[in-house]
This record gives structure tokens, sequence and C-alpha cells, in this order.
């Protein structure tokens, strides 16, 4: 079976405001986005499908992320990625179709961070473990293997290769 990928973005840095879902992207927060598509396709990850929160600045990040890929994914706004659990978004992974080799979530902490817990294996990249065991910055991403369909993600059913956090 082919290796599927998971990665997990967290939201670029954002504005503080009355209403948590409108809260926009600082212009840091806007370089930040801007430099995730580019990192994408240096490392082959160009996704195939996108779930993105409803919230502003998880769309918003999308948005400047996908502004220089070829071809860009269409994002599907998703509630259950601004539920902002593990359950919730997990829910969403498995409706994946099964033909997407690569999947792209734009979400939130905690969420985004324990969903890597609650699926690595342990078996990756040391470094990106330790760096996660302290935080998950904004515009971090993290990116998981997966040797079974999205529809089949489970406890320990990935493993963690990389974490970055692209324009730092």
């Amino acid at each position: 079976m082919q290796t599927r990928k998971l990665v997990l973005i967290r939201h670029a840095q954002a504005a503080d405001g009355p209403v948590d879902i409108d809260r926009p992207l600082t212009e840091q927060g806007l370089r930040q986005a801007a430099a995730i598509g580019p990192w994408l396709e240096r490392n082959g990850l160009v996704p195939g499908a996108v779930l993105v929160s409803p919230a502003r600045r998880a769309q918003q990040t999308w948005d400047r992320a996908a502004a220089p890929l070829e071809p860009a994914p269409t994002p599907t706004v998703d509630a259950r990625v601004l539920d902002n659990t593990v359950e919730a978004v997990l829910a969403a992974v498995r409706e994946t179709p099964e033909e997407v080799e690569t999947l792209a979530v734009v979400g939130h902490n905690p969420a985004v961070r324990e969903l890597v817990e609650f699926l690595d294996d342990g078996q990756g990249d040391p470094a990106a473990r330790r760096t996660l065991d302290t935080s998950f910055p904004t515009c971090g991403v993290a990116v998981l293997d997966l040797a079974t369909p999205f529809a089949d993600v489970a406890p320990g059913a990935a493993t963690l290769s990389v974490f970055a956090v692209p324009g730092d």
C-alpha cells in the first residue's frame, strides 16, 4: 500500500479580536502563511485535499499558502476543525476520499498538537518529536506518514517524519 501523508498546519499568527472566529492574521502572520506554500512544494507535499477551519485566521493562512501552488487545491471548510478536539478533527480526516495521497489540515492548537501525539508511533524523527514536546507554534507544520487509508487512521498508526515552521 502507498504511504499517505497527513500534513497538520497550525494557522499563522493572529491578531486579537472581540470574536474569536473573526480574528485576522497579523502582518507577521501573513508573511508566515505565505512561506508555507513554497515549503510544501520544496518538500513534495502539495496536498490533494485540504480541510480548513472556518475561522478567518485559518482560511487566510491557507489562502496565502496556496497562492503559489500549482495546482492549488480548493479547501473544504469544515466546522469540526474549529471544534478543536482530536475526535472532531480525526472524524473529518477519516472522511478523506481513498484517492487522496496527501491531506492538509489547517487548524488550531491544542487539537493539531494532540492529534500528532495521538497518531504518532514514536518511530519518527526524534528532533521533530522533541520540538513538539515543548510547543506547536503558529505556522508550524507537522508531517505524518500513514501506511493505512485515511478512513482507518487510529492511535499509533502514523510516523512523524517532519516538523517545521516555514518562514522562521
